[in-house]
């Protein structure tokens, strides 16, 4: 069976993508933009965006803020930093768009969950990370991302 041109350029793009997405994973503190990211594969920006967020089910300011949320939310359990030295830690180069984001995605505030996270600190460190991922609160985050059919043989 042969695929055809438009089936072989999906599966580069889904490539591409998965190095975008590894690429954020890992260098979650440094700054990345999307330009910057879409050089890095040879791509144009709005293509990679769009082209992301069919693959994931979300743009990729959004995937990149919500790995950094994570990472703050252990630096915070952890407890020896402040919610300032945590924001740039993560890589936020904003304290107030990092303490917005927290909030929309944890549903408390930074201090809050660092206070809450140091009552909490009898848990085993697989439950906590296990019962505090982020949530996604707004409509668009909380869909999947969409399914194609599989094409009948």
């Amino acid at each position: 069976m042969t695929s055809t041109p438009e089936e072989e350029q999906r599966l580069r793009d889904l490539a591409l993508l998965r190095q975008v997405r590894d690429r954020m994973d890992r260098e979650y503190a440094q700054p990345l933009d999307v330009e910057a990211l879409a050089r890095g594969v040879h791509l144009s920006a709005g293509h990679l965006s769009r082209q992301f967020k069919l693959a994931y089910g979300e743009p990729p300011y959004a995937y990149l803020m919500t790995r950094r949320i994570e990472r703050a939310m252990a630096l915070l359990r952890r407890g020896d930093l402040s919610v300032t030295e945590v924001c740039f830690e993560v890589g936020c180069s904003s304290l107030g768009t990092f303490s917005t984001r927290f909030t929309e995605l944890v549903g408390v505030p930074p201090s809050t969950y660092r206070d809450q996270a140091r009552a909490g600190a009898e848990l085993p460190s697989c439950v906590t990370k296990q019962v505090t991922r982020p949530i996604r609160t707004t409509s668009i985050r909380n869909q999947e991302a969409p399914v194609s059919p599989a094409p009948l043989a």
